[in-house]
């Protein structure tokens, strides 16, 4: 059967989620976890690639499995064998079609700046800025970057897969809450780098480091060339906070063949 499992992490002693030789990854070590208590050898797919030092709340996983264990048990008996920066939250029976990566409706993202005095307690989980931030021009920063645009002025060095750079993003917010700037960002799909190079502009407009109307340059392909292409920030700033699937989950490149 296929289970989908929620998972969250401290990625900070992580190099990232996807598989890599030699290194501690999310999805190793998870699927270490599957290994011990199934006694077999399980491929588990994620619904994202989150970087190397990045956190997770909402994480997401399919795996096929003849489990023994009830569902409900699961998490459980995974956690046992999981260290104590990684967690099974969740695990759910799904339908033989569901795919964690292809079905997800949109995926919302969160990074922290912490803006005024250090607090070693975030060191992990957020970027110490330490300088007071116009938040009025960041939030106007973050809705020009709302919508369906060419994202490559706001990514790292892509894979030859990657041609297409336009993404759509839902909502792209800024707020503040106490001594903390929190950028939240709701998208279809992110490519490499893309969320802390959004996070790195915006937090450059709101130092005053970068004019607002450069952030709509960037997004024009005859214009990026001309401007030096934002900061991309820390990883450990960065969480996965949800993926959503909604009702009836539908892999899309099936809708795209429909189609």
């Amino acid at each position: 059967m296929r289970i989908k499992l929620t998972v969250a992490y401290d990625g900070t002693d992580f190099r990232g989620w996807a598989l890599q030789k030699g290194q501690r990854t999310v999805r190793s070590t998870l699927t270490e976890a599957v290994r011990l208590v199934s006694g077999e050898e399980i491929e588990i797919i994620g619904a994202s690639r989150t970087d190397s030092g990045a956190h997770a709340k909402g994480q997401v996983c399919h795996l096929d499995w003849d489990c023994k264990i009830p569902i409900e048990r699961l998490p459980y008996a995974l956690n046992r064998r999981l260290p104590h920066d990684v967690a099974v939250l969740k695990a759910q029976r799904v339908s033989d079609d569901f795919n964690s990566r292809f079905c997800v409706l949109d995926r919302y993202y969160r990074y922290r700046i912490v803006t005024k005095q250090r607090d070693p307690q975030k060191e992990r989980f957020a970027h110490f800025c330490g300088v007071k931030l116009d938040l009025e021009k960041m939030q106007e920063a973050a809705s020009i970057l709302q919508g369906e645009h060419d994202f490559r002025a706001f990514t790292e060095e892509l894979e030859p897969t990657v041609t297409n750079t336009t993404r759509t993003l839902f909502s792209v917010g800024v707020k503040e809450v106490r001594n903390e700037v929190w950028v939240d960002i709701v998208g279809t799909a992110f490519m490499r780098g893309m969320m802390r190079r959004m996070s790195g502009a915006i937090l450059e407009v709101g130092r005053g480091h970068r004019d607002v109307v450069e952030v709509s340059r960037l997004l024009q392909p005859e214009e990026r060339l001309k401007y030096q292409w934002p900061e991309v920030l820390p990883a450990k700033g960065l969480c996965l906070m949800k993926i959503r699937y909604g009702r009836h989950p539908r892999d899309h490149r099936l809708l795209l063949q429909e189609e």
